[in-house]
């Protein structure tokens, strides 16, 4: 004879076997997208839509860590796209607004200018250097504040001093041109009291930044046009660069863009075959479909790449209109994130995480 265990156990299986009619599963889990505009997009958020059926649809941390993962499909030195499966729109637009707003970079903050004889204006020459991606690490250095003093911890100088002389071709100047002072600043800030005393800068550095760094520090890429001088033109100019965040300004974030899209889903509702499968192949513009040879002279088609359907809708529109449904996967997104070079898209997407577990450990907190 059975226990009253196994009984229980008999019957879990059934309980978990218990799924929803099909439109009511497409309602719940996709977005359709008609010719004219997309339908379901709501979705069902709350826990007893469905408990008439006995579908549990609540949120639970248990069903997230079972359903979340993460695919990566490209990764460069500078880009990558992956997938996060498993969480809602909310949790993805976390993500972009971090990378885009709140992960800090270096980027250059004050201009000391010397010389500038160029036909750029002082303001606009300092705002195209403030927007050169710079190659250093945030993470190894510490923010500035109002009272703090330009130090080896909170703050990079560079320089630029160059000429074109008279009678020679215009000069281009660019990115690669600055040059990376690990003392720190070379500028005088006042003549010494006596020739003895030595001479204050505008930064205090107590050591050589080559003592603290593992690596050079310089600009990402050395082909930017700064300036362009003619014959008898100069530039010379030192430039302190700090910790900052994107929300404060659009130079410290450390992301081209960073953004995601829902996984497209493309289906039949039945065959297309002969010469409508062929126009339906030459109708999209980016090869979603392909021809399948089915024998006896009959072929058909078949979704061969629907990762790159962009949404451009014209295989729901004419007579396919009725065979084609395209839908987007609600709980699926395939998340981009371009980098400025100040560090490589991976760890900028694990910095992403460690802030967003900072900000929900101080929610809990606060409501604890």
């Amino acid at each position: 004879s059975k226990s009253s265990k196994d009984t229980d156990d008999d019957h879990e299986p059934k309980q978990q076997e218990k799924k929803l009619p099909e439109h009511l599963e497409v309602q719940r889990t996709r977005v359709v997208c008609k010719a004219d505009a997309p339908v379901n997009t709501e979705g069902f958020q709350y826990a007893s839509a469905f408990s008439a059926m006995g579908i549990d649809n609540s949120v639970s941390a248990e069903k997230f860590c079972k359903n979340f993962k993460v695919e990566i499909s490209r990764l460069t030195e500078d880009d990558m796209e992956f997938d996060m499966i498993g969480i809602d729109a909310s949790i993805a637009n976390a993500f972009r607004r971090i990378l885009i707003a709140e992960l800090p970079t270096m980027a250059i903050e004050k201009v000391l200018m010397v010389d500038n004889t160029s036909v750029i204006a002082d303001e606009v020459l300092l705002h195209r250097l403030g927007l050169i991606p710079l190659d250093a690490d945030p993470r190894h250095f510490e923010y500035m504040s109002e009272n703090d003093v330009p130090n080896e911890r909170n703050t990079i100088v560079y320089k630029l001093h160059v000429s074109c002389k008279k009678g020679s071709p215009w000069l281009t100047v660019k990115s690669g041109d600055l040059e990376w002072l690990p003392e720190g600043s070379r500028l005088p800030l006042a003549s010494p009291a006596q020739s003895r005393d030595k001479q204050k800068t505008y930064t205090s550095f107590s050591r050589s930044q080559n003592d603290i760094l593992e690596k050079p520090l310089g600009v990402k890429f050395k082909d930017i046009t700064i300036a362009r001088l003619g014959p008898g033109q100069a530039i010379e100019l030192e430039v302190h660069a700090v910790k900052g965040m994107g929300k404060v300004h659009a130079k410290w974030s450390p992301v081209a863009t960073a953004w995601y899209r829902m996984f497209p889903e493309v289906v039949f509702r039945k065959e297309i075959k002969g010469d409508n499968a062929e126009k339906l192949v030459k109708k999209c513009p980016v090869n979603v479909f392909d021809i399948e040879d089915l024998g006896n002279g009959e072929k058909r088609a078949v979704v061969a790449r629907p990762r790159a359907c962009t949404l451009c809708r014209e295989c729901v529109m004419g007579p396919s209109r009725e065979q084609v449904e395209l839908r987007r996967v609600r709980d699926h997104f395939i998340f981009t994130i371009e980098s400025t070079g100040g560090l490589p898209p991976e760890a900028l997407f694990t910095e992403a995480v460690r802030i967003l577990e900072e900000k929900c450990e101080r929610v809990i907190s606060e409501l604890s």
